[in-house]
């Protein structure tokens, strides 16, 4: 199969037909064998029943529907597990991300041998002050703190190889870093293109002001995992050693002026210098045990079911 795509979505029954149509058209045209997936991520309008409708109509349509709202990266997650093609490509179900580009994507990855190719939404149509500029902000931080060069993390229109979907894990989330997760896991070669951004044409956005300040959290969680994740104990353990020792230090300083050189001074414990260093132990010793119990935690952990599914099409 040469195509997966995979379309999470929430409250979008008005844009479904339209996008499922404008899909077969650029399908058809270019001769692809594909599957279109539709992930329901707890939709309260009839936006379930229109994919069950044209998975009747279209044996190339398959749905999965989240039993509640689990978010963009569980829908993500859901999808890539299911998912056949040779190239996997997301995009949002609301319209804004044309199928026109799917070809172009395609061929990126086939015959120029992208791991994954991450759309650039340089021309948009959302609100200057309540998108764009945060987004901007929001791009600029994570390529200084990921390494990885793209002007638009948070555009839904990507293309992956195959093997890269089966290899990454997305959750919480962290679909706004797939191109970051795919480089920690050793794919390389990721690139961008330039795509058409259009205005939405029904409903309204799913996302405000907020998925800014998550995005900023899950890029510092990002950033910790992919440099301490499997080895916690290297940033606690060499923390609290370092505070313990520091305070050890003081205190023995502590210790050896009231009994050798200072012996008529005050009390150790009337010296503010005491409960500073005690503090600086005891510091210590909970960032080493924080270390140890995450190297505990991190060699004992279970992969839990994060997301429940009622029913699959």
């Amino acid at each position: 199969m040469n195509l997966s795509i995979v379309i999470p979505l929430l409250n979008e029954q008005e844009s479904l037909p339209e996008l499922h149509n404008w899909i077969v058209k650029v399908m058809q045209t270019h001769n692809y064998s594909y599957e279109i997936l539709f992930i329901d991520d707890g939709s309260t309008d009839a936006s379930w029943n229109v994919i069950s409708k044209l998975s009747h109509e279209n044996p190339n349509v398959k749905g999965i529907r989240f039993l509640r709202n689990y978010g963009k990266s569980q829908a993500l997650h859901a999808g890539f597990a299911k998912a056949q093609g040779d190239v996997v490509i997301t995009m949002d179900a609301d319209l804004q991300d044309s199928p026109d580009e799917i070809p172009e994507l395609f061929r990126l990855i086939t015959e120029d041998n992208y791991d994954l190719i991450s759309g650039w939404k340089k021309k948009r149509y959302d609100s200057v002050v309540a998108k764009n500029i945060p987004s901007k902000l929001f791009n600029w931080a994570a390529r200084k703190t990921s390494g990885v060069h793209l002007n638009d993390f948070n555009c839904g229109l990507k293309a992956y190889k195959n093997i890269v979907i089966k290899n990454i894990e997305v959750s919480g989330e962290m679909h706004r870093y797939i191109p970051v997760l795919a480089k920690n896991a050793g794919f390389g070669k990721i690139g961008e293109k330039v795509v058409i951004h259009q205005a939405r044409k029904y409903g309204s956005s799913k996302f405000g002001m907020s998925r800014f300040i998550n995005g900023f959290l899950d890029l510092i969680t990002i950033w910790f995992l992919s440099t301490f994740g499997k080895r916690p104990m290297h940033l606690f353990g060499l923390l609290g050693s370092i505070m313990f020792v520091i305070g050890f230090l003081f205190a023995f300083y502590l210790g050896i002026d009231k009994l050798f050189i200072n012996t008529s001074g005050r009390l150790i414990t009337e010296r503010p210098q005491f409960y500073l260093s005690l503090t600086a132990m005891l510091i210590g010793t909970q960032l080493f045990l924080a270390g140890f119990l995450g190297e505990i935690i991190l060699r004992t952990k279970n992969n839990e079911e994060r997301y429940k599914i009622s029913e699959v099409l």
